[in-house]
């Protein structure tokens, strides 16, 4: 009855096409196991059940990888069992097809394919058990760079990286439209690292496709062809093609043929054989049931001179793609990133589902971060799960202590072969695989077996345990996977030089070998180069002896090493030489490399510079396994300071010689771990810039364990915007009590809370501490907090506590842990009425010789802000352009102006134009010796005359003009200056007129409102006053603005430009133009509609006249976070609005834990002392809350901003989530 039962639910389950089970055969047995790739989270989770006593494996593997257990509904057995008969029944259904199609009339494919099925090894391997059975989800990167300009990025060092490096992307959206034209592509490459999931991703396109469960209304006929078996066949027509890209074929080719816009061709691995696709005849069309060369046939597919509307999928190695073919076009290139950490703890479960009844005692395994971040690759998540199984088998402990893959996959070696008697064998073997990679060949048949040497029971048993893998033809066989074979080629060149080797090429002749095969560029990309200096680290070659049974000629390692890795002196550094190092791991060679070795930069001009001397140079890294083998390498070389790129922080100056690292992709809690594993002894590393990493509370304590090692030398170490939280600050106390070199900490952007920086006061307090400068918020702070603050100042005259605000256009940083930071305001309230300055925020900072001044504001509505420089020297800021060079500590005033004030007084606006931003500047008369004012004048292009700068002084008496002393390209400079209102005018000659070139700036600001979203987008000039004004006019609608990039070129004011998108959006006006208004006027604007951004949306500014592409920008989903301004009252004339506490009512009562801290806030503010203890005597919190919503109904707007506020900062996580799902704006009532 249960097996009737499973049956029946298993038939349903198929054809409904929302679970699919298919048959597959295991290579070490014939079991059967299920293809997860496309079920529902349901039966996934079913697959993960099992009973209480078939979960002891499973239960100690949790254990062992520190995993959480799921919940358990229904038997692991009962599974099996519904597997079985799913098998039985796919399997019967699929003979029933296949009989059919014998009976297919003349003419047909299948008739045309059983001539020559002698000769073709039919796609039916795809039902094989591969070795990725159990793959989930892959992460894809929809790359943006055109052409093979991104491929320099990723490989190269450069001055300058891209602002963003792709986007991710799902497999349905592999043939959505480009962004740029709306065009679907004809033409998709799935390129991406050894065994990292591209052939096993064509295939999941293939099975979905069949399913109906991807590209149906595209694509009427999916073909699949795996290049390898394609290689095997001399000859073949298109229809024998067709015939051999499908398992079941009943249409005949002409009506296949017939629309071909309709078929899709998957090439897989089309860059394995040793073959070039040309297209030699593209004049000539070749009829469909004409035989030519494999190679031509394919090279006039890609061509396009045959079936030019059909679709193609081709995957291939990424450092292979531009060799093979060169001339693609501009096709969709998306690279397969491997698995995310989550994928790869759900591999290992689904991989172990299996084991039942087993019970073994499991040691903890200190290592287990390096492992997972090695198993990012499915093909070393395989690896990894087999010689786990093996020794479970083999009734051993699991000890998984390697560090590298290649130490992986001889642990998987002396797993498999049954002792030294095969080691002969084992060395064949090894020159079968040499050869078939100098040849471009994985597929070997019989013969070749047997000419090499293989014996027919070595032969049997390659194939029991799984080195082998017969194809399902049995016509030929191959390694189980090209990275296998890769590996065996490895040791093939170690054995050659071995004592007892049959021939010694030498090490100049397998440096020669290695470029022949893989090229002077790609050299160190090669997964058999980096398998071989893996295999010469001296524990590998120990365990290769044993294997092997042999002694190798030790004297000629570190020849061999450095003739490898001292070949690619003349070429640029790329990531391929760091993996290299890091399979290697022999410290002499890492550091005489590392120190010694001569890195070079390619630049925009192909001029190289020397990477560890004076430069910062940067890098794209993509996955977990390239940020640790790079920041492993780092440790052993002269950097000084690393930077791994975050969200758009203010950037400090980094101490040369420095390293910037990008990363597009989020990074997983292993490779956090692994990252400052890696810290504890860091040779030179002295700065750490981590900031806009969100950091977790567990990667918190990875750093601070880190830091507390006698071997690290980091100074200096920034945090700014990574999401801390008082719970984190147990660490840093402890960490600054042990660590005796750090000297400068940058807590600023986080919510730390009163009871963080009481703890930090703590660690600051101990003797060991030497920390000298500390930048921290302190508007949220309670007054006794600020006064331990400023009491540890006036204790330790060396530590420097900077006195740095947190800006009203912060957005609060989401809590990692959980943790709420709970301030009591009541407190703060009943203190002195001192009036607290606000920031305006880091990039307001003036930078000067101890690092950033932060900028007060004395007055917002006033606009005047003030400035205390601490010392003498030189101050600059970024954002204002204003420079100053003072000779002592001074306090400076900066007031922003509007030249309508004063200009309009004057003759000058008739003879004068505009030139930057007017300022009222005060200070301490002698104290500034030189200062710079901003001007938006372009020099670059020769048109202006430096002498028509002039500085233009409004003074009591009257307006004065000055000559500056020199006029630099973004600034003019007054020496020994007097100070009033001040800016830089331009003297207007005639004839010139509008003639006059402009820096300009590109202004977007969005705002959401359900789907729908409104852009504002302007192109004013790059005016410091203009742009707050905007700021502040935007803010008050609820508008948040998009960093984007500025036109490149100068542009002309009067000058007119039409804005355009690659979507149908409204756009009202659709041209904007160029011109000077002062920061009182209204600026002119662009407003765009948005039902739905998808993907993403390009927006373009067009010259009107000369129609010219001056600006265009890429605005993602990404950009998009819900806003989080700071609640201005009301207009007086504005509609009613449902204000944002009203709106969440019933939310807030419901979710709010914490009444009293809230309470706090509100007490002499919007609650009298009696309505704070009426509402405080209720019961229960919700109980309070609807108390406090029925005495808000007399609020003012201001009462209720008060309220959010508050909820704010008690509630941050429930605000956030409250707003992400209302589209942080008010709604209309």
């Amino acid at each position: 009855m249960e097996e009737s039962q499973s049956k029946q639910e298993s038939n349903t389950r198929g054809r409904k096409g929302k679970i699919t089970l298919s048959t597959r055969v295991a290579q070490h047995g014939s079991q059967q196991d299920v293809d997860p790739t496309f079920q529902t989270k349901r039966a996934l989770e079913r697959e993960r059940s099992s009973p209480q006593v078939e979960q002891s494996f499973l239960g100690q593997l949790q254990s062992l990888l520190g995993w959480s257990s799921t919940s358990k509904d229904v038997p692991l057995s009962q599974l099996i069992r519904e597997m079985d008969h799913e098998s039985r029944r796919h399997s019967h259904q699929s003979k029933k097809k296949l009989d059919r199609s014998e009976h297919i009339s003349e003419g047909t494919i299948p008739e045309i394919y059983e001539k020559r099925k002698e000769t073709i090894s039919h796609t039916q391997s795809m039902e094989q058990k591969y070795l990725f059975q159990n793959f989930t989800k892959l992460l894809l990167l929809q790359k943006c760079c055109p052409g093979g300009s991104e491929k320099l990025v990723r490989e190269s060092w450069h001055p300058c990286v891209p602002e963003e490096g792709g986007h991710m992307i799902e497999i349905q959206d592999l043939f959505d439209p480009n962004l740029d034209t709306e065009k679907k592509p004809q033409l998709v490459i799935i390129e991406g690292a050894a065994g990292i999931g591209k052939s096993t991703l064509a295939r999941q396109v293939k099975r979905a496709w069949e399913e109906s469960q991807l590209y149906r209304d595209r694509f009427q006929h999916v073909f699949f062809f795996s290049c390898r078996e394609l290689a095997q066949c001399k000859q073949l027509s298109l229809a024998e093609l067709i015939a051999q890209g499908q398992e079941v074929l009943t249409a005949p080719t002409r009506q296949i043929l017939f629309r071909p816009e309709k078929l899709l061709f998957i090439l897989d691995g089309i860059d394995e054989p040793a073959w070039v696709l040309e297209d030699q005849n593209p004049e000539l069309c070749v009829h469909w049931s004409q035989a030519q060369p494999v190679h031509t046939l394919l090279g006039s597919l890609l061509g396009k001179s045959i079936l030019p509307e059909a679709s193609l999928m081709l995957t291939a190695r990424t450092t292979a793609l531009q060799k093979l073919i060169p001339s693609l076009g501009q096709p969709h290139r998306v690279e397969v990133l491997g698995f995310s950490e989550f994928e790869r703890k759900d591999y290992f479960y689904k991989y172990f589902a299996k084991e039942r009844n087993t019970i073994i005692d499991f040691n903890l395994i200190g290592s287990i971060p390096v492992l997972l971040t090695l198993c990012e690759v499915p093909w070393v998540c395989w690896l990894l799960c087999t010689c786990l199984e093996k020794q479970m088998q083999q009734g051993e402990v699991l000890s998984l202590t390697s560090q590298t893959t290649t130490a992986l996959c001889l642990k998987y070696l002396s797993l498999t072969i049954p002792g030294q008697h095969l080691s002969t064998q084992l060395r064949t073997l090894c020159s079968l695989a040499a050869e078939g990679i100098c040849q471009r060949r994985t597929l070997f048949s019989k013969s070749d077996l047997c000419k090499q040497g293989l014996a027919e029971d070595a032969i049997a048993t390659f194939l029991k345990i799984g080195v082998l893998q017969r194809q399902p033809s049995s016509l030929s066989y191959s390694f189980a996977h090209l990275c296998l074979q890769e590996f065996f080629a490895a040791m093939s060149y170690i054995l050659e030089d071995s004592e007892e080797a049959r021939g010694d090429m030498g090490n100049d002749r397998t440096v020669e070998t290695l470029v022949e095969r893989y090229g002077r560029q790609n050299l160190f990309e090669a997964p058999t180069v980096r398998f071989l200096l893996g295999l010469l680290n001296t524990r590998e070659m120990r365990e290769m002896e044993n294997i092997f049974a042999c002694k190798f000629p030790w004297k000629t390692k570190l020849k061999l090493l450095r003739s490898i890795v001292g070949e690619p002196f003349c070429q640029p550094c790329h990531l391929g030489l760091f993996h290299c190092l890091y399979e290697n791991q022999e410290e002499e060679l890492l550091t005489e490399t590392m120190l010694c070795f001569p890195l070079t930069a390619s630049g925009p001009n192909h001029m190289e510079a020397t990477v560890f001397q004076t430069n910062v140079k940067r890098l794209v890294i993509q996955t977990d396994m390239e940020l640790m083998v790079v920041t492993f390498c780092i440790t052993f070389s002269h950097v000084r300071s690393l930077r791994l790129k975050g969200k758009g922080q203010q950037e400090y100056k980094l101490t040369a010689p420095a390293m910037v690292l990008y990363r597009w992709t989020p990074i997983s809690e292993a490779s956090w771990k692994v990252l400052f594993s890696n810290l504890k002894c860091t040779r030179n590393l002295e700065e750490l810039d981590l900031s806009g990493n969100p950091l977790s509370y567990s990667a918190v304590r990875s750093l601070c364990t880190a830091l507390r090692q006698p071997g690290c030398r980091l100074k200096t170490l920034w945090l700014v915007d990574c999401g801390l939280t008082s719970r984190c600050c147990s660490f840093l106390a402890s960490m600054l009590s042990a660590h005796s070199r750090l000297a400068e900490l940058d807590l600023r952007l986080n919510d730390l809370g009163d009871n963080g920086v009481r703890q930090l006061c703590e660690g600051l307090r101990n003797p060991a501490c030497n920390l000298s400068i500390l930048r921290l918020d302190q508007a949220s702070l309670s007054e006794q907090v600020i006064t331990e603050l400023r009491a540890l100042e006036t204790k330790n005259p060396k530590l420097f506590i900077s006195s740095t605000w947190m800006s009203h256009m912060t957005m609060p940083t989401e809590n990692t842990d959980g943790e709420e930071s709970l301030t009591s305001s009541k407190q703060q309230q009943q203190q002195s009425g001192d009036k607290h300055m606000e920031p305006l925020g880091t990039d307001d900072d003036f930078w000067g010789p101890s690092g950033p001044v932060s900028t007060e504001v004395v007055d917002r509505e006033r606009n005047l802000y003030r400035v205390r420089l601490p010392m003498a020297g030189s101050y600059h800021c970024p954002s204002t352009g204003l420079h100053f060079v003072v000779t002592r500590a001074v306090t400076i005033e900066i007031g922003f102006c509007a030249w309508s004030q004063f200009l309009h007084e004057t003759p000058l606006q008739h003879s004068h134009m505009v030139a930057g931003p007017l300022f009222d500047i005060k200070a301490e008369h002698g104290a500034v010796t030189a200062v710079c004012l901003p001007h938006f004048v372009s020099l670059q292009e020769g048109k202006v005359d430096s002498s028509l700068f002039h500085v233009a002084h409004f003074q009591d008496h009257g307006m004065v003009l000055e000559t500056p002393a020199r006029v630099e390209p973004h600034f003019a400079v007054l020496e020994n200056p007097s100070f009033s209102p001040m800016g830089v005018l331009l003297r207007m000659i005639p004839a010139v007129g509008h003639f006059i070139p402009i820096t300009s700036i590109t202004l977007i600001y969005y705002r959401l409102y359900l789907e729908d979203i409104t852009f504002h987008l302007y192109l004013v000039p790059n005016d410091c006053t203009i742009r707050k004004a905007i700021d502040e006019e935007e803010l008050k609608f609820q508008f948040v603005r998009i960093n984007k990039p500025p036109p490149v070129d100068a542009l002309y004011v009067g000058s007119r430009y039409i804005v355009s998108s690659s979507k149908e959006v409204e756009i009202l006006p659709k041209e904007l133009e160029l011109c000077y208004r002062s920061p009182r006027e209204s600026q002119l604007f662009s407003e765009i509609y948005v039902g739905n951004i998808g993907s993403g949306i390009n927006l373009q500014l067009t010259d009107k006249k000369y129609m010219n592409l001056i600006w265009e920008a890429l605005l993602k989903p990404g950009d998009l976070r819900p806003a989080l301004p700071r609640m201005a009252s009301a207009p007086k004339d504005a509609p009613a609005l449902l204000h944002f506490v009203d709106q969440h009512r019933e939310q807030l009562v419901a979710r709010v834990t914490s009444v009293d801290p809230l309470l706090d806030k509100l007490h002499g503010l919007v609650l009298s002392e009696e309505d704070y203890e009426t509402v405080r005597a209720e019961a229960t919190n919700q109980d309070k809350m609807r108390k406090l919503f029925r005495g808000s109904r007399s609020w003012s707007w201001d009462c209720k901003d008060h309220f959010y506020q508050a909820l704010k900062e008690t509630h941050p996580h429930l605000i956030m989530d409250l707003l992400e799902k209302s589209g942080g704006v008010s709604v209309r009532l």
